[in-house]
């Protein structure tokens, strides 16, 4: 199993002055989660390198026990801090690819046209594809044919609207996930406030939140070993 992990270079909450970048659980839940399966994990990013991480979740109360596994991980910090560029990957080498959120993703991976290449591919090529939080946003400009996004007709969650103001950063953000997920014509789902919720449509599987990632991870592993099954291997 090679997985390929895709994480934000981007750092700045709009022009507030705050920082953002990725949320480490995100990161780490499926790290873990992928790593103790076995699987070859690759990260990349836009600019490639180290890619910011959200200094709010290096908080106290946002550290989990994978948080504080990876602080402890040398290898696994080796590997984030040396992250491939996204112009230098290709999705012929993968059998995934996951996308951990973050608010980073809504201003570049959004807008990335490598980033929507590489998913355009997974899903020609039947692929797994994940994403959680925050990371939804990657399908904006997704176009499986023109005038029909990824996620249209099919079932997907992601950081909800009532999320975004419990955290108080609806006028601030690019564009609100949920709202864009709707117009893309996904049948968007979701639960209640920061607590999972993982939908799984074929081989596109997505969660809502920091609490969804881990299963949202759970739920490639399975995709994978059903995509093997089906392929007799």
């Amino acid at each position: 199993m090679n997985i390929l992990m895709v994480l934000t270079s981007h750092d700045q909450m709009g022009d507030t002055g705050h920082k953002t970048g990725f949320w480490l659980e995100e990161f780490t839940a499926p790290y873990y989660v992928f790593k103790d399966a076995g699987a070859n994990i690759t990260l990349a990013s836009p600019k490639g390198g180290q890619p910011p991480v959200d200094p709010n979740s290096e908080g106290e109360d946002a550290l989990t026990e994978t948080t504080r596994r990876f602080q402890e991980d040398a290898h696994a910090k080796e590997s984030l801090a040396s992250t491939k560029k996204l112009s230098d990957v290709n999705m012929v080498d993968f059998d995934a690819i996951f996308y951990p959120g973050g608010h980073g993703p809504l201003w570049d991976l959004a807008n990335d046209e490598k980033s929507a290449e590489l998913i355009k591919t997974a899903y020609e090529q039947d692929k797994v594809i994940g994403a959680v939080c925050h990371a939804p946003a990657v399908f904006k400009n997704v176009e499986i044919k023109p005038g029909q996004n990824l996620v249209g007709g099919r079932n997907v969650t992601g950081f909800s609207n009532s999320e975004e103001e419990t955290v108080g950063l609806t006028n601030i953000v690019p564009f609100l996930l949920e709202d864009m997920l709707k117009e893309k014509n996904g049948t968007y789902t979701c639960g209640d406030d920061f607590t999972p919720h993982i939908v799984v449509d074929g081989r596109l599987i997505t969660g809502q939140n920091p609490p969804s990632s881990e299963g949202t991870a759970k739920a490639v592993l399975q995709a994978l070993e059903d995509a093997k099954a089906s392929h007799g291997n």
